[in-house]
Protein backbone atom coordinates (compact mmCIF):
# COMPACT_ATOMS: atom_id res chain seq x y z
CA UNK A 1 0.00 0.00 0.00
CA UNK A 2 2.91 2.49 0.87
CA UNK A 3 4.37 1.75 -2.63
CA UNK A 4 1.16 2.51 -4.02
CA UNK A 5 0.57 5.89 -2.44
CA UNK A 6 3.71 6.85 -3.28
CA UNK A 7 3.28 6.26 -6.52
CA UNK A 8 0.14 8.49 -6.58
CA UNK A 9 1.92 11.40 -4.79
CA UNK A 10 4.78 10.81 -7.42
CA UNK A 11 2.38 11.21 -10.36
CA UNK A 12 0.39 14.28 -8.40
CA UNK A 13 3.82 15.98 -7.88
CA UNK A 14 4.69 15.39 -11.69
CA UNK A 15 1.17 16.82 -13.04
CA UNK A 16 1.47 19.65 -10.52
CA UNK A 17 5.11 20.72 -12.02
CA UNK A 18 3.69 20.02 -15.64
CA UNK A 19 1.05 22.34 -15.41
CA UNK A 20 3.13 25.08 -13.90
CA UNK A 21 5.78 25.14 -16.44
CA UNK A 22 2.96 24.83 -18.80
CA UNK A 23 1.64 28.56 -17.65
CA UNK A 24 5.13 29.89 -17.22
CA UNK A 25 6.76 29.16 -20.59
CA UNK A 26 7.10 31.66 -22.70
CA UNK A 27 4.28 32.13 -25.36
CA UNK A 28 4.75 32.92 -28.96
CA UNK A 29 4.80 36.69 -29.50
CA UNK A 30 1.06 37.34 -31.57
CA UNK A 31 1.73 38.50 -34.96
CA UNK A 32 2.31 42.57 -35.63
CA UNK A 33 -1.15 43.84 -36.76
CA UNK A 34 -1.39 44.84 -40.56
CA UNK A 35 -2.17 48.14 -41.08
CA UNK A 36 -4.57 49.07 -44.04
CA UNK A 37 -1.92 51.79 -45.87
CA UNK A 38 -3.13 51.63 -49.46
CA UNK A 39 -3.22 54.85 -51.12
CA UNK A 40 -1.00 56.65 -48.47
CA UNK A 41 2.44 57.85 -48.99
CA UNK A 42 5.23 55.37 -48.32
CA UNK A 43 8.44 56.62 -46.48
CA UNK A 44 10.27 56.77 -49.95
CA UNK A 45 7.72 59.07 -50.94
CA UNK A 46 6.90 60.96 -47.84
CA UNK A 47 10.88 61.98 -48.19
CA UNK A 48 10.56 62.87 -51.63
CA UNK A 49 7.79 65.10 -50.96
CA UNK A 50 9.37 67.06 -48.23
CA UNK A 51 12.42 67.44 -50.21
CA UNK A 52 10.17 69.20 -52.86
CA UNK A 53 8.55 71.25 -50.45
CA UNK A 54 11.03 72.72 -48.97
CA UNK A 55 12.46 74.59 -51.91
CA UNK A 56 12.66 78.03 -52.11
CA UNK A 57 12.55 78.55 -55.72
CA UNK A 58 9.30 76.44 -56.27
CA UNK A 59 6.13 77.88 -56.39
CA UNK A 60 5.18 78.40 -52.74
CA UNK A 61 8.51 80.03 -52.13
CA UNK A 62 10.10 80.22 -49.33
CA UNK A 63 8.05 78.62 -45.88
CA UNK A 64 9.83 80.57 -43.26
CA UNK A 65 11.00 79.25 -40.05
CA UNK A 66 14.56 78.54 -38.19
CA UNK A 67 15.39 76.12 -41.43
CA UNK A 68 12.86 77.37 -44.13
CA UNK A 69 11.17 73.66 -43.38
CA UNK A 70 14.79 71.57 -45.10
CA UNK A 71 14.93 69.57 -41.84
CA UNK A 72 11.52 67.76 -41.28
CA UNK A 73 10.17 64.59 -39.99
CA UNK A 74 6.97 63.30 -42.19
CA UNK A 75 4.53 60.68 -40.15
CA UNK A 76 1.96 59.21 -42.04
CA UNK A 77 -1.49 57.10 -40.31
CA UNK A 78 -4.34 55.62 -41.74
CA UNK A 79 -7.94 56.23 -41.16
CA UNK A 80 -8.06 53.64 -38.06
CA UNK A 81 -5.01 55.17 -36.77
CA UNK A 82 -2.38 53.48 -37.20
CA UNK A 83 1.13 54.36 -38.43
CA UNK A 84 2.10 53.62 -42.01
CA UNK A 85 4.64 55.41 -42.72
CA UNK A 86 8.00 57.89 -41.80
CA UNK A 87 10.49 59.53 -42.92
CA UNK A 88 13.12 62.93 -42.57
CA UNK A 89 13.92 64.78 -45.29
CA UNK A 90 17.38 64.80 -44.57
CA UNK A 91 19.82 61.74 -45.46
CA UNK A 92 21.14 61.92 -42.36
CA UNK A 93 18.21 61.76 -39.99
CA UNK A 94 20.11 62.53 -36.89
CA UNK A 95 20.31 66.15 -38.24
CA UNK A 96 16.32 66.56 -37.45
CA UNK A 97 15.42 67.40 -33.87
CA UNK A 98 15.06 63.52 -33.13
CA UNK A 99 12.09 64.41 -30.71
CA UNK A 100 10.52 65.85 -33.95
CA UNK A 101 9.59 62.31 -34.64
CA UNK A 102 6.86 61.59 -32.07
CA UNK A 103 5.41 65.08 -32.63
CA UNK A 104 5.01 64.35 -36.15
CA UNK A 105 3.21 60.76 -35.26
CA UNK A 106 0.91 62.63 -32.84
CA UNK A 107 -0.01 65.32 -35.47
CA UNK A 108 -0.97 62.92 -37.83
CA UNK A 109 -3.08 60.89 -35.32
CA UNK A 110 -4.76 64.31 -34.07
CA UNK A 111 -5.45 65.39 -37.73
CA UNK A 112 -6.84 62.24 -38.82
CA UNK A 113 -8.17 62.07 -35.43
CA UNK A 114 -10.70 65.04 -35.20
CA UNK A 115 -11.58 65.42 -39.06
CA UNK A 116 -14.35 63.92 -41.03
CA UNK A 117 -15.17 64.08 -45.10
CA UNK A 118 -17.47 67.32 -44.24
CA UNK A 119 -14.52 69.14 -41.94
CA UNK A 120 -11.37 69.29 -42.60
CA UNK A 121 -9.21 70.21 -39.01
CA UNK A 122 -5.73 71.03 -39.03
CA UNK A 123 -3.51 70.47 -35.67
CA UNK A 124 -3.51 74.52 -36.66
CA UNK A 125 -6.69 75.37 -35.92
CA UNK A 126 -7.11 73.21 -33.05
CA UNK A 127 -4.83 75.83 -30.83
CA UNK A 128 -7.32 78.23 -29.56
CA UNK A 129 -10.04 75.58 -29.24
CA UNK A 130 -7.52 73.69 -26.38
CA UNK A 131 -6.80 77.07 -24.37
CA UNK A 132 -7.46 77.14 -20.30
CA UNK A 133 -10.82 78.91 -20.39
CA UNK A 134 -11.76 77.70 -23.83
CA UNK A 135 -14.36 75.09 -24.52
CA UNK A 136 -11.80 72.11 -25.45
CA UNK A 137 -9.44 72.33 -23.05
CA UNK A 138 -8.00 69.14 -21.37
CA UNK A 139 -8.41 67.61 -24.73
CA UNK A 140 -4.99 66.70 -24.59
CA UNK A 141 -5.46 64.22 -21.98
CA UNK A 142 -7.28 61.86 -23.42
CA UNK A 143 -5.68 59.58 -26.30
CA UNK A 144 -1.97 59.93 -24.91
CA UNK A 145 1.05 58.94 -26.84
CA UNK A 146 2.34 55.03 -26.20
CA UNK A 147 6.02 55.81 -25.02
CA UNK A 148 6.55 52.02 -25.50
CA UNK A 149 6.00 52.79 -29.92
CA UNK A 150 9.18 55.68 -29.83
CA UNK A 151 11.47 54.53 -32.55
CA UNK A 152 15.47 55.17 -32.79
CA UNK A 153 16.96 58.35 -34.51
CA UNK A 154 16.58 56.94 -37.68
CA UNK A 155 13.08 56.59 -37.48
CA UNK A 156 12.89 52.93 -37.76
CA UNK A 157 10.53 50.64 -35.95
CA UNK A 158 8.62 52.74 -33.64
CA UNK A 159 5.34 51.23 -33.77
CA UNK A 160 4.57 50.53 -37.32
CA UNK A 161 1.52 49.12 -38.03
CA UNK A 162 -0.13 50.26 -34.58
CA UNK A 163 -1.93 53.50 -33.11
CA UNK A 164 0.79 55.51 -31.24
CA UNK A 165 -1.86 57.66 -30.33
CA UNK A 166 -0.73 61.53 -29.26
CA UNK A 167 -2.38 64.73 -29.36
CA UNK A 168 -0.72 67.99 -30.60
CA UNK A 169 -2.28 71.40 -30.83
CA UNK A 170 -0.19 73.13 -32.83
CA UNK A 171 0.50 73.55 -36.53
CA UNK A 172 1.89 70.66 -38.92
CA UNK A 173 -0.91 68.01 -38.95
CA UNK A 174 -3.42 67.73 -41.45
CA UNK A 175 -6.08 65.23 -42.71
CA UNK A 176 -5.56 63.57 -46.03
CA UNK A 177 -8.30 62.96 -48.66
CA UNK A 178 -9.11 60.89 -51.65
CA UNK A 179 -12.10 61.21 -53.98
CA UNK A 180 -13.74 63.45 -50.53
CA UNK A 181 -13.46 60.70 -48.34
CA UNK A 182 -11.10 61.33 -45.33
CA UNK A 183 -8.27 58.31 -45.59
CA UNK A 184 -5.82 59.27 -42.92
CA UNK A 185 -3.77 62.04 -41.77
CA UNK A 186 -0.21 63.99 -42.37
CA UNK A 187 2.05 65.14 -39.20
CA UNK A 188 5.06 66.94 -39.76
CA UNK A 189 7.52 68.71 -37.44
CA UNK A 190 11.32 69.81 -37.52
CA UNK A 191 10.95 74.03 -37.37
CA UNK A 192 8.31 76.34 -36.42
CA UNK A 193 4.65 74.89 -35.65
CA UNK A 194 3.92 77.56 -38.28
CA UNK A 195 6.46 76.00 -41.14
CA UNK A 196 5.63 72.75 -40.16
CA UNK A 197 2.09 74.08 -41.61
CA UNK A 198 3.41 75.40 -44.33
CA UNK A 199 5.05 71.91 -45.43
CA UNK A 200 2.03 70.00 -44.63
CA UNK A 201 0.58 71.98 -46.69
CA UNK A 202 2.53 71.56 -49.85
CA UNK A 203 3.16 67.73 -48.75
CA UNK A 204 -0.42 66.88 -49.08
CA UNK A 205 -0.98 69.32 -52.06
CA UNK A 206 1.67 67.77 -54.24
CA UNK A 207 0.39 64.03 -53.08
CA UNK A 208 -2.92 65.23 -54.43
CA UNK A 209 -4.80 64.30 -50.92
CA UNK A 210 -6.27 67.64 -50.49
CA UNK A 211 -10.03 68.24 -48.69
CA UNK A 212 -12.75 68.88 -51.40
CA UNK A 213 -12.78 72.86 -50.65
CA UNK A 214 -8.73 72.79 -51.92
CA UNK A 215 -5.46 73.05 -49.86
CA UNK A 216 -6.27 76.15 -47.95
CA UNK A 217 -9.56 74.95 -46.47
CA UNK A 218 -8.15 74.13 -43.49
CA UNK A 219 -5.12 76.82 -43.71
CA UNK A 220 -3.72 78.80 -40.44
CA UNK A 221 -5.42 81.52 -39.32
CA UNK A 222 -3.56 84.45 -36.90
CA UNK A 223 -5.34 86.68 -35.14
CA UNK A 224 -2.79 89.18 -35.19
CA UNK A 225 -2.85 89.29 -39.50
CA UNK A 226 -6.35 88.03 -39.47
CA UNK A 227 -9.59 88.75 -37.64
CA UNK A 228 -9.55 87.28 -34.14
CA UNK A 229 -11.79 83.61 -33.70
CA UNK A 230 -11.32 80.37 -32.45
CA UNK A 231 -10.01 78.36 -35.22
CA UNK A 232 -6.74 80.95 -34.57
CA UNK A 233 -3.02 80.23 -33.71
CA UNK A 234 0.09 82.73 -32.81
CA UNK A 235 2.50 83.96 -35.07
CA UNK A 236 6.42 81.76 -34.76
CA UNK A 237 10.12 82.86 -35.63
CA UNK A 238 9.73 84.33 -39.51
CA UNK A 239 6.68 83.41 -39.79
CA UNK A 240 5.54 82.80 -43.89
CA UNK A 241 2.32 81.69 -45.13
CA UNK A 242 1.46 80.71 -48.86
CA UNK A 243 5.25 82.24 -49.92
CA UNK A 244 4.78 85.80 -48.15
CA UNK A 245 6.13 86.90 -44.95
CA UNK A 246 3.57 87.99 -42.62
CA UNK A 247 5.13 88.49 -38.98
CA UNK A 248 7.20 87.41 -36.05
CA UNK A 249 6.19 85.98 -32.83
CA UNK A 250 5.31 88.49 -30.30
CA UNK A 251 8.33 89.09 -27.70
CA UNK A 252 7.93 87.69 -24.15
CA UNK A 253 6.35 90.33 -21.60
CA UNK A 254 5.91 90.63 -18.01
CA UNK A 255 9.18 87.86 -16.55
Amino acid sequence: MLQTMLKTSMAGVIAAALFTTACTAPQAAAPAPTANCSGLPTAAEIKTLLKGAASKTGPDGDAGGLFSGERMWGAVVNRSGQFCAVAASMDDATQVWPGSQAIAKAKAYTANAFSLDVLPLSTARLYTFTLPGHSLWSLGQSNGFNPGLLAPGDGSGGGLNQINGGLIFFGGGVPLYRDGKIIGGLGISGDTSCTDHEIAKRVRDAAKLNPMAGKLADDIQYSTVDKPGVFTHPLCLNTFRNGMKIGEELPSSGY
